[in-house]
């Protein structure tokens, strides 16, 4: 099964591709492609233009070293999809991967030799958002945000039907390519082990759990058959790879954790987003045809509200993740360089501590409670996920929510929502 990229610059082909004004999201309120972003790209571009920021060529590397350093995004944070799924098809291959670096909103893609960076950062109104940073000659770059061409692929059933990142994991043959006859799957925190990151290096130690990275399906009468043995437990790069050509040799199975989780949660926060306002706005023109009065929520509207804030939630709590069977490790500097990054309480507890024993996080409450496009969710759906927290969280939680939260784990969660978001959660009773 294709293992295919993430985000939707990776997008590489129009075949099938719906015309953007027959998207619900380019229609009011959201109006996706004509609505000016402030995603963190954006405000790059912002700050390019009035000379506040520059960025500096690398001989080597182009402009991906400064990309990097301008948007904050870890250089440990790379992982390498050899898989020809993408964009740049003809540039790709098991010796020269498409390298992905990301942080908790934005995500750049950079295949060695080409001109072209890809980029997509998470907007608080839009979801995600495209962009290309194009090398123009060496003496200059122009970044451009992607007007619908990479919604053909990240904006479907895959990505929650918005705009929104995708992993995949195919059966590639030995020049990276989906092999004829096989199916792929579509990669998050929920998935089997046995069925991520087919087309993806890997580097790290997982004890007996298998994965379909690192490795090959060559078998002509059976295209989906692939020795997941063959590539377990890998520390380092293959031979294969050509050196030097990426910042760093590994691609770190830490980091694919994470990015897994997060792709997922990310697609949700948008889907929430655009249900909350989508739906409220047909119920206003409803309510002005129909005289009712200003205000008035409708079932419809209710129910496609609270579906939204559940999946979100449950995502949020990582109540459908997959247990570790064995401990994990990864090999590239992800893990420390991620947990760094806060916020952190006064003895040094954060949302970002990984486990990785049974679980990828010690406290199960997704850190991209954070950011600003979580933070910035419409009230409708705010409001009631905050509700839904404090309940799964408080000490009563089994009896006031669904229990998806172990009783051990809650007060420090708890504890550290409070001194990293105060007032964000409010718990009744003593603590």
């Amino acid at each position: 099964m294709a293992l295919a990229a993430i985000t939707c610059f990776w997008l590489a082909m129009n075949i099938g591709a719906k015309l953007v004004a027959e998207d619900p999201f380019e229609q009011p309120p959201i109006r996706y492609s004509t609505t000016q972003a402030r995603d963190p790209v954006a405000l790059l571009q912002q700050r390019l233009d009035r000379g506040e920021s520059n960025l500096e060529r690398d001989p080597k590397f182009g402009y991906l070293p400064s990309l990097l350093r301008a948007l904050d995004v870890p250089v440990a944070s790379q992982v390498l999809a050899f898989s020809k799924t993408s964009l740049q098809i003809h540039r790709i291959s098991p010796a020269n991967p498409r390298a992905i670096y990301f942080s908790d909103s934005i995500y750049i893609g950079y295949v060695p030799g080409s001109p072209v960076l890809e980029l997509a950062a998470n907007d608080p109104d839009l979801g995600a958002v495209f962009y290309t940073l194009e090398d123009l000659n060496g003496l200059r770059f122009q970044l451009t945000r992607d007007r619908g061409q990479c919604l053909s692929c990240h904006a479907t059933h895959r990505t929650e039907q918005v705009p929104g990142y995708l992993i995949r994991s195919i059966f590639p043959d030995r020049a990276g390519r989906p092999r004829t006859g096989s199916s792929s799957y579509t990669s998050d925190d929920r998935s089997p082990w046995e069925q991520r990151w087919g087309g993806w290096y890997v580097t790290g130690k997982h004890g007996t759990m298998r994965h379909m990275g690192n490795a090959f399906a060559v078998d002509r009468m059976d295209p989906q058959l692939m020795d997941r043995e063959s590539g377990a437990n890998q520390w380092e790069l293959p031979e294969r790879v050509v050196p030097d050509r990426h910042l760093q040799p590994t691609s770190d199975l830490v980091a694919l954790l994470v990015l897994e989780h997060q792709t997922h949660v990310h697609n949700l926060i948008t889907r929430a987003s655009y249900e909350a306002r989508q739906a409220l706005a047909l119920d206003a023109s409803m309510n002005e045809a129909l005289g009712r009065p200003v205000g008035f929520r409708s079932e419809s509207t209710q129910r496609r509200i609270d579906t939204a804030v559940e999946e979100l939630v449950r995502a949020l709590l990582m109540a459908d993740a997959q247990r570790l069977t064995a401990q994990v490790e990864g090999r590239g500097g992800f893990q420390a360089a991620f947990e760094q990054r806060g916020p952190s309480t006064r003895d040094g507890r954060s949302l970002r501590a990984l486990d990785l024993q049974s679980q990828l996080f010690r406290y199960p409450l997704s850190f991209l409670i954070y950011t600003p496009e979580f933070q910035q969710l419409p009230s409708a759906v705010m409001d009631p996920i905050r509700q839904r927290l404090q309940m799964e969280l408080s000490e009563r939680g089994p009896e006031l929510g669904a229990g998806l939260v172990a009783p051990s784990q809650r007060r420090d969660i708890r504890e550290i929502v409070a001194e990293t978001l105060p007032s964000w959660l409010v718990f009744e009773g003593p603590e």
